[in-house]
């Protein structure tokens, strides 16, 4: 059974509350006894899970330089949706509306877990990029996600064309977000099934990626930057979701 690693307080409190059954092992640094700590030990007692005090150093080596900050767990990977169909079937099945994060490319870890993040607060079904040119669910990615890597399936596909053809077969809206776009982001109808489209940091989205979109949008800029970190720029376009559909 292959184990990963969660690193932080946030990254391992979440899995406590979601799949405490999946934590094999639990390490904590020995001489940290502040009120946090204390709180995430009485946690994993509750769950029945073994506390393991060890020294920094020792955690240094697990967290394979990511910040832990005393907290470090070797867990089962999640369950969630690993493929497209079936993430649809399921929200099919459900009654759902799929709303869907798609970043073409995005290589930094922190603005994928500022993503992840941003998409488990705004009920975004999942994310999907593709495997390659693309930052996979690391340590350093789990602990910015605080959390969210366990609540959003994170799907990665060979692929992305096909699989942004797949989804339009399947009735799924493609919204790409592009700075060139005339139509602006809050002239779109964002109720119905849908996927926010995000290119690369700096680059943008690829010239494939950006074909198979059904239209291209903006964010409006009016100051003197030109564009917004992909983080952020997915944040306005899930709450924009979000807006819409609770009206």
């Amino acid at each position: 059974m292959a184990l990963k690693v969660l690193a932080g307080f946030h990254a391992v409190q979440a899995r406590m509350r979601h799949a405490a059954h999946t934590i094999k092992e639990l390490y904590i640094e020995a001489q940290r006894r502040d009120k946090r700590m204390t709180a995430l030990v009485d946690q994993a007692r509750a769950h029945q899970l073994t506390v393991n005090l060890v020294d920094k150093v020792h955690l240094d080596e697990l967290a394979q330089g990511v910040k832990h900050q005393g907290v470090v767990a070797r867990v089962q990977a999640s369950e969630l949706a690993l493929d497209v169909d079936e993430l649809l079937d399921e929200l099919e099945d459900a009654g759902k509306t799929p709303l869907l994060l798609v970043l073409d490319g995005v290589t930094d870890p922190h603005n994928l877990g500022a993503c992840l993040r941003t998409a488990d607060a705004a009920g975004c079904h999942a994310v999907i990029a593709p495997k390659d040119r693309a930052v996979g669910l690391t340590a350093a990615v789990e602990r910015v996600a605080c959390g969210a890597a366990e609540t959003v399936p994170y799907i990665t596909v060979t692929n992305l064309a096909r699989t942004l053809r797949k989804l339009k077969d399947r009735g799924v809206w493609l919204y790409g977000m592009a700075d060139q776009a005339t139509q602006q982001l809050y002239q779109v109808d964002a109720k119905g099934p849908m996927a926010w489209v995000m290119g690369a940091e700096g680059e943008g989205m690829r010239r494939l990626t950006r074909e198979v979109c059904d239209e291209l949008v903006a964010i409006p800029m009016l100051g003197s930057v030109e564009s917004l970190n992909v983080s952020v720029a997915s944040a306005i376009c899930l709450y924009e979701s979000v807006r819409q559909r609770q009206i």
